[in-house]
């Protein structure tokens, strides 16, 4: 392999570690909360709204049920506005971000869902505000679900940048269709999946070691 394509395979390589990085961490931003409000908004818990729930929950679901190669086209005009261009990795960010907010939603719903209501109620007894019960009760118990959730998020982000490449996103998906699949070169192809192997190895390892250390149980 020549030196100008090791040069690429770097660019490559940092160029989806920068889209995952920033977009889980937007999306982080966004889905964390919107999780909380599906969780305590629901039917019997701390801050009963349905009306609240069902509204964000169908938001939600709409947007997981859109395969991805589809929302990223079809938010282009919204990709444009925020990024100013619909190719290149900070346009790719916003699909990707997009994408994997409601995720994560889901995620933290699911993780906070597996509180012991006891515990819940145990605070509200003790005179817990709503807020304190999220924010001392909930997410700390929640917290190693809740990163192992993340992780897995991570690793579907590591997938679907490899897939906005097929339409200019840049990254390692990119550089397979550009010198893999369209000049046939199987070795960049076979590169490029063992690279995007490791990075899910090394995410899930991170997040496991991470549960691990924030479970209290």
């Amino acid at each position: 392999m020549s030196q100008d394509m090791l040069v690429l395979l770097a660019e490559s390589l940092w160029e989806t570690i920068y889209m995952v990085s920033v977009s889980a961490f937007i999306a982080s931003i966004i889905g964390l909360p919107m999780g909380i409000i599906l969780t305590t908004t629901a039917k019997g818990h701390i801050l009963e709204q349905p009306w609240i729930n069902k509204v964000l929950g169908a938001v939600v679901n709409a947007t997981r049920s859109t395969p991805f190669i589809i929302l990223m086209v079809a938010i282009i005009p919204l990709t444009r506005l925020i990024a100013g261009t619909s190719i290149g990795t900070n346009a790719a960010i916003v699909p990707l971000t997009i994408a994997a907010a409601p995720f994560i939603a889901r995620i933290v719903e699911s993780s906070l869902k597996e509180v012991d209501t006891g515990v819940v109620e145990a605070a509200q007894a003790m005179g817990a505000s709503p807020l304190q019960i999220i924010t001392k009760v909930l997410l700390p118990e929640a917290l190693p679900s809740i990163i192992l959730g993340l992780t897995l998020a991570i690793i579907s982000l590591i997938g679907f940048s490899a897939m906005a490449g097929a339409i200019g996103g840049g990254g390692l998906g990119d550089l397979a269709i550009r010198y893999g699949y369209q000049r046939f070169r199987a070795d960049i192809m076979l590169i490029t999946v063992i690279i995007l192997i490791v990075q899910v190895q090394v995410v899930q390892s991170c997040g496991d070691y991470f549960s691990r250390k924030l479970n209290k149980k």
